[in-house]
């Protein structure tokens, strides 16, 4: 029987009646043959009672917890969202069987709050297919080298289900969400955006790290070391979504190289802070790799860096920084505070060198009137740091400039 691996979002879980369309999904499957195993997230977002970020909340104005503890109290959203989920597919006359990332086998390394998968151990789902019964695991966990919980980060249920999907040899890994698959932009940007059909690993990987919500990044990574075919579709409609898979792509610009055809998706990131930084008077020639070195050291990840030989610009999520504010005053390094920046990426795996793109993209943006604070491009992708209130024009913008609203 082949095995299908079917992960459910928060969104996806919510409510009991999303929670029963959900069952269905798991039924069909059944019926179609396969052998379900399914993962879910936390039931829905913050504010919903057993939410990732509700739990969190409980912990607002208390001494901080160490990660290990914090860990095991986020765990308990998945495990709650696992047993409700069980108990919606025994009502539809199903065997389910309720599975912790540890049981699971999924074992990591020893960081707390964005711990890596070092080894999985599927031996007793494996005992329970054969058992014909259907594990329930609880996603975005794992058990560390010294038996504590581990969490894994912003989309680990996505992580969880890959990882289980290569483990188990699974057909594919269906990721079910609200929204019927991979857009061309975000839809609640781009009310036109296409579903696009099929894609390979490395677009959907740009697509997710430059600003993407329906998948994580690692878990197209992962997807892509092992070869793991995944779907990404909705929970509350027949579409079929997406399909992500080796040498797939919705439009063929290799073949073309024709700029009308060369971007596959727009996306988006609003919560940036950029620093323009101005060497410290007695400056040494070193001083460049200092201030990378001790943003480095400190935990601070950096983005858009543009060198200069009298100032440095670059940009860092809006959570870092204060930690990156702390390391230039440490250096003593002048320095100037942007926080109203966002980043528009266009995506497509032949942009890099294809003559035409970036004039169009020049052409879309001057014409409504934005101008470009900074850039950066690579083989597939062009990005640009624009002010955050002219970001959604950007994207409608590149979006009708390459014509993606348009069936290929």
């Amino acid at each position: 029987m082949a095995i299908i691996v079917q992960k459910f979002g928060g969104t996806s879980v919510r409510g009991r009646e999303q929670r029963e369309q959900a069952a269905q999904w798991v039924k069909k499957a059944v019926a179609q043959g396969y052998q379900p195993v399914v993962v879910v997230s936390a039931m829905g977002r913050y504010g919903d009672p057993y939410a990732t970020d509700t739990l969190l909340s409980l912990l607002a104005n208390l001494p901080s917890a160490p990660g290990g503890e914090q860990d095991l109290l986020l765990s308990c959203g998945e495990i709650i969202s696992a047993v409700i989920m069980a108990g919606h597919l025994r009502e539809a006359g199903l065997r389910p069987q309720v599975f912790t990332g540890a049981q699971a086998g999924i074992h990591t390394d020893t960081q707390h709050g964005d711990a890596q998968i070092v080894k999985l151990d599927p031996s007793l789902l494996q005992e329970a297919i054969q058992q014909h019964r259907i594990p329930v695991v609880a996603g975005f966990q794992g058990v560390s080298p010294l038996g504590e919980v581990t969490t894994l980060g912003r989309g680990g249920s996505d992580t969880t289900a890959v990882a289980l999907g290569a483990a188990l040899g699974a057909e594919v890994v269906e990721i079910f969400t609200d929204v019927d698959g991979i857009k061309t932009a975000d839809p609640r940007i781009v009310p036109n955006a296409r579903t696009i059909r099929e894609l390979d690993y490395e677009e959907v990987f740009q697509l997710a790290n430059l600003g993407a919500k329906v998948i994580h990044p690692r878990a197209v990574e992962m997807a892509r070391q092992f070869s793991v075919p995944l779907r990404v579709r909705s929970t509350f409609s027949p579409d079929p979504g997406t399909l992500v898979a080796p040498g797939r792509r919705a439009m063929d610009p290799w073949a073309h190289r024709d700029p009308d055809r060369a971007v596959t998706g727009i996306t988006q990131m609003a919560q940036l802070i950029q620093f323009h930084v101005d060497p410290p008077a007695e400056s040494q020639p070193d001083w460049v790799y200092r201030l990378f070195d001790q943003l480095g050291q400190s935990g601070v990840s950096v983005d858009l860096i543009n060198l200069f030989p009298e100032t440095v610009y670059f940009c860092v999520a809006t959570p870092m920084r204060d930690a990156t504010e702390q390391v230039l005053d440490r250096l003593g390094y002048p320095y100037r505070v942007f926080d109203d920046r966002a980043k528009v990426s266009i995506v497509g795996s032949a942009i890099q060198g294809l003559p035409g793109v970036v004039g169009r993209v020049m052409a879309a943006l001057t014409h409504e009137g934005i101008p470009i604070l900074q850039s950066a491009d690579s083989h597939a992708t062009i990005t640009l740091l624009l002010h955050k209130s002219d970001m959604e024009r950007a994207v409608r913008a590149l979006h009708r400039q390459f014509g993606l609203e348009a069936e290929s």
